[in-house]
């Protein structure tokens, strides 16, 4: 699709429930006018949190026939003890962590929305959310499909054996440049569908700020290859 070609949108807040405490998480749902059900997204933040450049990705996820739900980790929670749980969750306890309780809870309340067919269920995230939605991919029976941006693996790396289909996209200069080889390797093995590309000239964050010339091309790369992977595995 081109601009021309995006379907209307309807966006509103959402209170999402915590998995616990009894709070929730104020997030953004955008999703296609009219009526569905449609393929559900989970888009997950990087270290700003729910920012305009995360909202304005789910609303071009919804011009492209999603229902986008930008979930907010940080809502209503000290934002320094949410990177400490955060970075507990990838480097202590991965697959098994209160952050991947709340973005499984995230993914219920997805799956329950009137114009979203639970089972067609996708996640993508960045940098730290890179690496919770390729938790979600290994342990979300459900997931069809769960997009990377530059983040790190989980451990052990064997667990992607049972992942869902996976989409990558990296930097070339950074430090989870390793883990995207490392990635690729382990999906080749196991028979994983998949797609990871690390991009030449580029750093960290290059999709959410385009630094370079070489970023802003990489991150509209990096968009159309989401798109086409999810369209075979979403829709």
């Amino acid at each position: 699709m081109n601009a021309n070609d995006m379907l209307p949108i309807i966006t509103s807040t959402v209170p999402v429930p915590r998995a616990q405490g009894g709070d929730s998480m104020e997030s953004y749902y955008a999703r296609p006018a009219g009526s569905g059900p449609r393929p559900g997204v989970v888009v997950i933040h990087e270290i700003t949190g729910l920012n305009d450049n995360i909202r304005a990705l789910a609303a071009s996820f919804a011009g492209e026939g999603y229902a986008a739900l930008a979930v907010n980790l940080f809502a209503n929670r000290n934002r320094v003890l949410c990177m400490m749980q955060a970075f507990y969750g990838i480097m202590l306890r991965p697959l098994d962590n209160p952050m991947l309780d709340d973005l499984n809870a995230t993914l219920a309340f997805l799956r329950k929305q009137d114009h979203v067919d639970p089972q067609r269920i996708g996640v993508v995230g960045f940098c730290f959310a890179g690496a919770y939605a390729l938790q979600l991919a290994v342990t979300d029976k459900g997931m069809k499909a769960a997009s990377v941006f530059y983040g790190a693996n989980p451990r052990p790396l064997d667990v992607v054996a049972q992942a869902c289909p996976i989409v990558g996209s990296y930097p070339d200069k950074d430090f989870t440049t390793p883990a995207a080889r490392a990635l690729e390797a382990a999906l080749t093995q196991y028979n994983v569908p998949h797609d990871i590309k690390i991009y030449d000239n580029t750093a960290h964050s290059f999709f959410g700020r385009q630094r370079t010339p070489a970023e802003k091309e990489a991150a509209e790369d990096a968009w159309k290859r989401m798109l086409t992977f999810f369209g075979e595995h979403l829709k």
